[in-house]
């Protein structure tokens, strides 16, 4: 029976040297594949009662809409800045090279729910302690969060504190 990691295209000296690129387009190009991500990231998250599912576009939508839908769970996208119709809020977060912002609609996350995100990989986890910081603000609580990929060397766990971060797979280098 093949993993995840079988799924997995390493892509060695991308985008720069010395890095190796996750690329998990190779796991959704594949029916089993995907079915073995979606699955394996559910049972990540079995045991925690939740209320809402939160993800980043779009990889978070990818993975996060189907656990959403099986799991009878609203899902919440998390969009770049200007992308969303409705009042929003806000989070800059930085970049290797810069910051971004993202939004999600100001109505999205009520008093109170406690929301799991989803998204492919955490690597430093910028992107994960701004939507954790926008679902706070909302008055959310983040009962946890779940990764496909997990970029251990990058440390991206350890901006999130004492947040319950599963990931399927973990490589523990950049």
């Amino acid at each position: 029976m093949k993993t995840i990691d079988d799924y997995i295209r390493s892509i060695p000296d991308f985008p720069e040297e010395g890095i190796i690129f996750r690329d998990v387009t190779s796991v959704l190009q594949d029916a089993d594949g995907l079915q073995l991500a979606i699955d394996s990231m559910q049972e990540k998250i079995s045991d925690i009662d939740f209320d809402v599912v939160v993800g980043p576009e779009s990889r978070g939508f990818i993975f996060g809409v189907p656990i959403a839908y099986n799991l009878k769970k609203a899902f919440v996208p998390v969009r770049k800045k200007g992308k969303l119709p409705c009042e929003t809020i806000s989070e800059e977060y930085d970049l290797e090279y810069g910051s971004a912002v993202i939004e999600m609609h100001k109505d999205a996350i009520k008093p109170g729910q406690k929301v799991v995100i989803v998204d492919d990989l955490i690597a430093t986890g910028g992107t994960t302690q701004a939507m954790i910081r926008m679902i706070e603000k909302l008055g959310g609580e983040v009962a946890a969060v779940v990764f496909l990929i997990e970029l251990g060397g990058l440390k991206g766990r350890e901006k999130l504190g004492d947040t319950r971060v599963e990931s399927v797979i973990c490589y523990e280098g950049k």
